[in-house]
């Protein structure tokens, strides 16, 4: 059982934001209209076997045409804001130069959509659709694309930093290293290993110089980037499985984060650049490490490691529901990641560990006591959905009652996590961004794995809430039912004429 959507929004700090989550490329469509250039992605995506079942992305939910339609099922939601990412091929169509006008539009009016129904926009300036032509050009080994990224952050920040509430600058550099450049799993699909070493840098000073950007823009929006955090927990007492474990935390957490909260890369990284030829200038981490609004956490399960190569890079199950055999790299990994028997696991393998979610907050508010206000900016689950029809009224339902579990738990993680007392009292959490608003193109899985809300029939485009859409309606409800009340009795409790003071409760959603 999971705690009633009452009690979990009776836990919910004042001003906490509720919100859904997606991406350009994995919604969008329309990858040849309205001047639109390519993106690595759609090379890497007609590639025959790269993507399960060979699905493609050049409709995906059609998000492009039906965006209207798209922002009335938020606002029926009653989510209080919507992350998205801008398509950088759409705005800038090989990545250099001025913007399309076209491209810019569709933005205009989905902004504008969104202020118009109450719902507070985060915006993304990068999430992983890289213009082919600067793929071409070496993509993020090469130095330039972090400039060119910068370039593209101003563009946004004059055409649209005066409805953007909330900027990210740039979203799970470890996936894009790690799967783009170190596996060749994602787009541009090179295998470098540990070559792949300058991809971290360039994102990072990516990072920095769009930071600098839209605050030389004078966007009125928050700005904060966004990594995917993973627990590491060894296998076993071996001390070598710890030694793994601390391996695989420095490759997917701390090599990120500590340049950017920290302003050094880790003791580690920095001594072993002394067998490395990349270089890059020092003024490079004053940019990287510039202070920032908030900090993003994208939190989906924690990760297992056992020392040696063991039979794969990840989990049987986890491979195959990314549709990618990646066990050619067990035979050299010194480290690889085991299975949790006794977790029970999500369509993408991911072990449900809700648990971990306050772990990963703990982690994070020990190791950066600086660290700013934080969003969990991604959390979801991938589960079969089953569609039910009711024969009497021809009505289709979605009984996701996993997914649905598994958002309450790790909201009700993330809350306790952080309220006085908590194992991570320290951080000041704002909000948690459900990934996804709709089932969608999830990469190199296709549309096999589905995280949304809302049901996609990828033949007819409908669109069909689930029962996990209207959990978090009713949610949102009984926290706007709390807050009222407790504005009431404060009003009550204020001598007539005297003015109540604005303790920031009013939902984010209601003050765009």
């Amino acid at each position: 059982m999971h705690i009633t959507a009452k009690d979990l929004a009776a836990l919910l700090p004042s001003g906490f934001t509720l919100g859904v989550a997606t991406a350009a490329f994995q919604i969008e469509g329309a990858l040849e209209e309205d001047g639109r250039g390519p993106a690595g992605w759609d090379r890497f995506a007609a590639r025959p076997g790269t993507i399960v079942g060979d699905h493609s992305p050049v409709v995906a939910t059609d998000h492009y045409h039906r965006m209207p339609q798209d922002v009335a099922l938020m606002k029926q939601l009653g989510v209080d804001s919507y992350r998205f990412s801008f398509g950088w091929p759409r705005i800038q169509p090989t990545g250099k130069g001025p913007a399309n006008r076209a491209g810019l539009d569709f933005y205009d009016r989905l902004l504008d959509e969104l202020l118009a129904n109450g719902i507070s926009p985060m915006a993304t300036v990068y999430h992983w659709d890289t213009p082919l032509a600067l793929d071409d050009d070496g993509g993020w080994m090469n130095r330039d694309t972090a400039y060119r990224l910068g370039e593209y952050a101003a563009i946004l920040g004059e055409a649209f930093g005066d409805r953007v509430d909330r900027w990210v600058t740039i979203n799970e550099p470890a996936t894009v290293t790690t799967n783009g450049y170190t596996l060749g799993l994602h787009s541009p699909g090179k295998d470098l290993l540990l070559g792949a070493f300058p991809t971290v840098h360039h994102q990072l000073l990516g990072h920095g110089l769009a930071l600098q950007a839209l605050r030389a823009a004078a966007v009125r929006g928050e700005i904060g980037m966004t990594n995917v955090y993973s627990p590491m927990v060894p296998n076993s007492i071996n001390p070598l499985d710890k030694v793994a474990a601390g391996l695989m935390d420095l490759a997917q957490n701390t090599l990120y984060a500590d340049p950017v909260l920290k302003g050094k890369y880790p003791d580690l990284v920095r001594a072993a650049k002394f067998f490395s030829s990349f270089e890059h200038p020092d003024e490079d981490l004053e940019l990287i490490s510039a202070p920032l609004d908030f900090y993003g956490l994208n939190y989906y399960m924690p990760t297992k490691v056992a020392v040696g190569p063991g039979s794969g890079a990840v989990p049987a199950s986890m491979a195959e529901a990314m549709g990618s055999d990646i066990s050619a790299t067990g035979g050299t990994a010194p480290f690889h990641v085991e299975a949790w028997p006794e977790a029970d696991i999500t369509a993408y393998g991911w072990p449900v560990k809700p648990e971990y979610m306050g772990v990963a907050l703990k982690e994070m508010a020990a190791r950066y006591p600086n660290l700013p206000p934080v969003y969990i900016t991604e959390g979801g689950a991938s589960f079969e959905d089953i569609l039910v029809r009711d024969k009497a009224t021809n009505t289709v339902s979605i009984p996701d009652e996993r997914r649905l579990k598994y958002l309450s738990d790790h909201i009700e993680a993330a809350v306790k996590a952080t309220a006085p007392g908590g194992i991570a009292e320290s951080i000041e959490l704002r909000g948690y961004y459900v990934w996804s608003l709709l089932d969608n193109f999830e990469w190199s899985a296709g549309y096999k794995q589905p995280f949304g809300l809302l049901h996609v029939d990828f033949e007819s485009l409908e669109r069909t809430p689930k029962a996990s859409y209207y959990w978090l309606q009713e949610l949102i409800e009984e926290r706007n039912l709390l807050q009222a009340a407790g504005m009431a009795v404060a009003q009550a409790a204020v001598p007539e004429g005297a003015a109540i003071p604005d303790d920031g409760a009013t939902p984010v959603g209601a003050m765009a």
